[in-house]
């Protein structure tokens, strides 16, 4: 028996598609490339995704294709349609409207690249364009030849038989008329987003840069969720390696259009990503890295013909891979690496931390290089938090406490619908300051700010930012496991490096990536995610990644570093320490620091 088919009709969106009977809102979606807010990739465990049911009947689900029989009818606006439901636990029963809640329509305005000024990477292209005359005895890519003799005839056509060749190494890869330009395309695949730089390989210039969001926070803003969907089997890591190879070409077609140019142009791509995203967009194996010890498939740099990988750029083009170091630490943090050297050279002890979903942390001692990552989750960047965003207009950022009450600032000053990442750091640290939440993270039981969370029994508190966003009693803790897996990884590195080798002795803490960018450091340090170091010791870089990938696509040299750099590394794990859970949960409350204790 066939299942039913239904429409699902999103006013906001002006899109209709269809839903099958035997999947969720949020799965019909996911297929169909609406974007429905869902942290926990559809399980059912962090309520982010939730719609409103216009018309239409819809059938609540225990859990993901698990179907009750509670339906839910349009009956006007008192009835149970015009609650928020979460996408993954209903199921449509007849054509419906949806309304998505407006934190997963809101355009993000913060992307991990770095607009501005005019960039010139010195340059040692391993692609190099030629005259037809100088190309000697090499040898020729299948499918640059096939694209031959319409290149010809193109230059025929215009009375002109002037060509231009690309080679990579011994081989042609490439063949255009006269004026076309040498295009390389830099990607740093991120957790959460993917961000694109179009390089010209032979002045070196950045001639455009753009950021997305990776299409794979669709089955979960975290890694681990990602992979144990992957390991389901081929079809399932196929999905997710579909969803990479989408966001790369979206961008690889966007930043050639927007300086009229075509994606066929790129000849070299370089990409960085961290474990997890290395080995979803290859193909390669993941189910290792669901659980203790992580273990790579593959840890080198590598480099593939982009048709191997689906990529939509020159058919000869090339593809270099960043290398990883060990665990979930990965090319992106190379990269970051390659990217600091001129801030942490030379000195006795730095330390460079790339704060996201997955945090990656290096320890640089007296020439000596220690790695690991810290399992800190999404709740930094707003995922997990159960009015969590991304960095978009109406996005909460800066909260403060005057007059005995809690005021807040959002992005593009719109009206609060969410919490961003920075946003979440600030207003955890403003309520502990404030006394609203105490030294082990519970909530005070009286305030005019604090409510009863609605629908939760036991009296479940919750802080009320604004008419619509809330930061609960599960935030907090979603916040101090985060906070505290980041700081005790910081810790066993110092103790790793030696006796005698703590916190005092970091005379440089660079802080890569988006979210490290906009972070409030003196929230950060009120919390205990960083150590109370001197302001000056402290440097936020953005996305370092993206510096170095950049300069692995323009110079043969920064790529030879990059494989010293992660070849260099001592990779720790963690969990095979037997005090880290001891040092985990001195790190969950909240210590008074001296900012406090001065009162300031």
């Amino acid at each position: 028996m066939t299942a039913a088919t239904y429409r699902l009709h999103f006013p906001h969106l002006d899109r209709e598609i269809a839903a099958r009977e035997n999947e969720t809102i949020f799965q019909s979606a996911r297929r169909h490339g609406v974007r429905i807010v869902g942290a926990c990739g559809g399980r059912g465990t962090c309520g982010s995704c939730v719609v409103r049911i216009g018309e239409g009947e819809v059938t609540k689900l225990q859990s993901p294709g698990a179907a009750s029989e509670d339906l839910y009818e349009n009956q006007g606006e008192s009835s149970d349609r015009r609650k928020w439901l979460r996408a993954c636990q209903i199921a449509a029963r007849s054509d419906c409207s949806v309304e998505v809640a407006p934190r997963s329509l809101a355009p993000v305005v913060r992307t991990e690249t770095d607009r501005g000024e005019k960039e010139m990477l010195p340059l040692d292209a391993a692609v190099v364009a030629l005259d037809p005359l100088d190309c000697g005895d090499l040898r020729i890519d299948l499918a640059a030849a096939r694209q031959l003799p319409s290149v010809l005839r193109e230059g025929q056509g215009s009375g002109a038989w002037s060509l231009r060749v690309w080679r990579h190494g011994g081989e042609l890869i490439g063949f255009g008329p006269a004026g076309r330009r040498s295009l390389g395309l830099a990607i740093d695949l991120g957790t959460t987003n993917a961000a694109g730089f179009l390089v010209d390989l032979e002045s070196g210039e950045r001639i455009a840069t753009l950021g997305i969001e990776n299409p794979q926070v669709a089955w979960g803003a975290d890694l681990i969720s990602r992979v144990n969907y992957a390991a389901q089997g081929d079809a399932a890591a196929d999905e997710l390696r579909g969803a990479a190879i989408e966001a790369i070409n979206a961008l690889a077609h966007d930043l050639c259009r927007s300086v009229d140019q075509a994606a066929n142009d790129i000849m070299d791509v370089a990409i960085c990503g961290n474990t997890a995203m290395h080995h979803l967009l290859l193909g390669l194996p993941v189910r290792q890295l669901g659980r203790a010890p992580f273990v790579a498939a593959v840890r080198g740099a590598m480099d593939l013909k982009a048709r191997e990988l689906g990529l939509a750029v020159a058919p000869g083009a090339r593809v270099h891979i960043a290398p990883n170091i060990g665990g979930f630490v990965g090319g992106d943090h190379v990269t970051a690496l390659l990217a600091t050297e001129s801030e942490w050279q030379g000195l006795g002890t730095a330390l460079v931390m790339d704060i996201g979903t997955n945090t990656e942390i290096t320890l640089i001692h007296d020439g000596r290089f220690y790695s690991a990552s810290a399992p800190s989750g999404p709740a930094l960047e707003g995922g997990h938090i159960s009015c969590g965003m991304r960095a978009a207009e109406g996005a909460i950022e800066k909260v403060a406490y005057t007059g005995g009450r809690l005021t807040v600032e959002t992005i593009g000053h719109k009206k609060a619908i969410g919490l961003c990442g920075s946003g979440v750091l600030d207003t955890l640290a403003t309520l502990h300051r404030a006394g609203l939440v105490n030294d082990q993270g519970r909530l005070a039981a009286v305030h005019p700010d604090i409510v009863s969370q609605p629908g939760k029994s036991g009296g479940k508190r919750a802080v009320q930012l604004a008419p619509d966003v809330l930061f609960t009693q599960d935030d907090v803790r979603a916040v101090q496991l985060a906070k505290a897996a980041i700081r005790t990884a910081v810790d066993l590195l110092l103790d790793e490096a030696g006796a005698g080798v703590g916190e005092a002795n970091i005379e440089r803490f660079i802080i890569a990536g988006s979210f490290g960018a906009y972070i409030d450091i003196e929230s950060g340090i009120r919390i205990g995610l960083f150590p109370d170091l001197p302001r000056e010791r402290f440097l936020q870089v953005g996305n370092a990644a993206g510096i170095g990938v950049r300069r692995m696509l323009a110079s043969g040299q920064a790529r030879l570093r990059a494989r010293q750099l992660a070849d260099t590394c001592r990779y720790m794990e963690l969990s095979s320490r037997g005090d880290f859970q001891k040092i985990f949960l001195h790190h969950i409350g909240f210590k008074k620091s001296p900012i406090e204790e001065s009162g300031k």
